[in-house]
């Protein structure tokens, strides 16, 4: 069985906007906003202590995220800690598409393989991936929440993947969050079990031109950016976020409901924060979030 280290490990874990438009689970970016935890091993029990964002809803019990995202990776690592002590410091909104619940989840690994001597012998870094894929259901957040930057990811045959790829240096953006949430249940039950293969196509060309324009040519970011498949599906469940879409692409400003909504992305090239800001709808908050190429990160 596995032996624990002594005193606390905190990491850190960035935001993350998944789908970029036609990337539908399978395209991500890590943003330069993170939360910080903070757990070490105790003699028994369990204290849960939350400050920031989720600290009046989140339970502080066993079914607390960043807990059960521990347990699982002990459980890969076949160890067993009598207690346990987590401090978490949210900054990332919750329930607003910038990838909270993904940051929980690697946060919560990371923690744990910390917390286990040899811990990165016992659980790698692509295990790490596997196992919060796994717990998340899909890996377009958790991806880019482990290993930073700009990630294409996916599933084949059960098993899930990801690739880093680079992201042009010229790239930084500017995020809207209303003040109401919006689940992800909700914005994925709005899907339709099936679309028409045109859009499927074209959804297809554009994701493939988004990589291009992400790692070095942001000039072609308005059209790469056109999504075909799953935003104005949800168009019912956040009509403001995609009314702001609409008005800044008809500006000609690349932007994109942010995962699963209802935070909306948009892309620019740093002299135009000012005016995108500006922009915001009453209510909304807005800010610049650069590209973050570090994943998780044990302080």
């Amino acid at each position: 069985m596995a032996s624990f280290v002594d005193g606390p490990v905190t990491v850190s874990v960035p935001a993350t906007s998944a789908n970029l438009g036609p990337g539908y689970d399978s395209l991500g970016l890590a943003l330069d906003l993170r939360d910080r935890l903070t757990a070490e091993v105790a003699a028994g029990g369990l204290v849960v202590e939350v400050v920031g964002e989720g600290a009046d809803d989140v339970p502080r019990d066993e079914q607390h995220l960043v807990v059960r995202a521990m347990r699982a990776a002990f459980t890969e690592m076949d160890a067993r800690p009598p207690g346990l002590s987590l401090r978490c410091e949210n900054v990332i909104p919750h329930a607003r598409g910038l990838g909270s619940s993904s940051a929980a989840i690697v946060g919560g690994i990371a923690l744990a393989r910390s917390l286990v001597a040899g811990g990165s012998l016992l659980l790698d870094d692509d295990a790490v991936f596997r196992l919060a894929a796994r717990l998340e259901g899909h890996p377009d957040n958790v991806a880019p929440a482990w290993y930073g930057g700009f990630v294409v990811c996916g599933r084949e045959d059960g098993e899930f993947y990801a690739v880093p790829t680079a992201v042009d240096p010229r790239i930084t953006t500017v995020v809207f969050v209303p003040p109401t949430a919006v689940s992800t249940a909700q914005a994925r039950g709005l899907l339709p079990a099936a679309v028409p293969h045109a859009d499927a196509a074209a959804d297809a060309g554009r994701t493939a031109l988004l990589v291009v324009a992400l790692s070095g040519a942001p000039e072609h970011l308005l059209l790469a950016t056109r999504d075909y498949l799953h935003q104005d599906y949800r168009r019912p469940a956040m009509p403001q976020s995609l009314a702001l879409v609409d008005a800044l692409r008809a500006r000609g400003i690349p932007a994109v409901v942010s995962g699963a909504g209802p935070s909306v992305l948009a892309f620019c090239d740093g002299a135009g924060v000012e005016e995108l800001v500006a922009r915001a709808p009453a209510g909304w908050r807005a800010e610049r979030r650069t590209p973050e190429h570090r994943g998780a990160v044990v302080e």
